[in-house]
């Protein structure tokens, strides 16, 4: 059986000395799911904020505060605000040692970096929404945009 270790405050603070950090997300997001992932396997305590992005909650003036390209994920941690996956782990990684994501030898790290870079880079731009509105404005073709890659970009 596996535990998480879940930190949560002591009980004699209360709410109003405390700040939950906030993780927005949206939950088709890809990139949002490895920071949900990642916030599992550290057991941090947060709050889960669902962003709208079908009904464009994503755009409006408040989110853009915190993600000013407007996109999902956005961390808050107190003073702090991150929008973007990889700095979103990075940052817990290192402001949370305990429960690790990364293997300690040199080499294996560099090849979790590896895969990492070679989703984000490589195949992640290929579902994102606005890539996929630019494809289909661009192709004149009877089919979708998901058909045509998936047939073309092999």
């Amino acid at each position: 059986m596996h535990c998480v270790f879940r930190p949560f405050p002591p009980r004699y603070l209360t709410k109003k000395y405390i700040h939950v950090m906030k993780f927005y997300s949206h939950y088709l997001s890809s990139c949002s799911f490895r920071v949900r992932i990642a916030l599992g396997l550290k057991g941090i305590h947060h709050e889960y904020v669902a962003v709208d992005m079908l009904n464009g909650q994503h755009l409006t003036d408040e989110f853009l505060k915190l993600s000013p390209l407007g996109m999902v994920p956005a961390l808050v941690d107190g003073d702090i605000i991150i929008a973007d996956s990889f700095a979103i782990l990075m940052y817990l990684e290192e402001k949370y040692p305990q429960h690790p994501l990364l293997p300690n030898d040199l080499q294996k790290r560099a090849l979790n970096y590896q895969a990492a870079n070679i989703v984000s880079s490589n195949r992640q731009p290929l579902q994102n929404p606005r890539i996929q509105v630019l494809f289909e404005s661009q192709i004149e073709a009877p089919h979708t945009t998901r058909t045509h890659l998936q047939a073309n970009c092999k």
